[in-house]
């Protein structure tokens, strides 16, 4: 996923479907300077990571 696209979908009002290795997850926030995006797996909102971009696949 791109830098643009992370954004976008961030900012969206609806969820889109997103996943990092199979995992259904929510972007929180998208840092386009260090390139990673703050996510949680739908399923454990505590578990925050931050990962890059191009780990996330958009179905």
């Amino acid at each position: 996923m791109n830098v643009q696209r992370a954004k976008e979908i961030c900012e969206l009002p609806e969820l889109v479907k997103v996943s990092l290795n199979g995992v259904p997850i929510y972007i929180q926030h998208v840092d386009d300077r260090s390139e990673t995006a703050r996510i949680y797996p739908l399923n454990d909102p505590q578990n925050e990571q931050e990962v890059s971009f191009d780990s996330l696949r958009e179905h």
